[in-house]
């Protein structure tokens, strides 16, 4: 299964949820910041954080946005920011 680069963008309007979805999301980020991360996942590692994330936030109060990015476009990075390189990727 080939992973992918996704950007998920959160706003969680409690506290509470809000550090639980950070935290979780803290062990599948590769890079980002605050609330919205770049994740390097495989398909049936997205679609388990996408259920983690149902039992996390609360729909009528959070928003979620989860956006797959197209390796083929150009990357466009300013300040200290870097594009994510996979030389070499492994989860313990």
């Amino acid at each position: 299964m080939s992973r992918g680069l996704y950007l998920v963008a959160y706003d969680i309007c409690n506290p509470r949820r809000l550090r639980r979805v950070c935290k979780y999301l803290t062990g599948f980020k590769v890079g980002g910041q605050k609330s919205a991360y770049e994740c390097w996942v495989t398909p049936a590692e997205l679609r388990v954080i996408r259920a983690e994330l149902d039992k996390l936030m609360e729909p009528e109060e959070d928003r979620l946005h989860i956006l797959a990015l197209d390796p083929r476009m150009k990357m466009l990075c300013f300040g200290l920011a870097k594009p994510f390189e996979q030389t070499f990727f492994s989860i313990l």
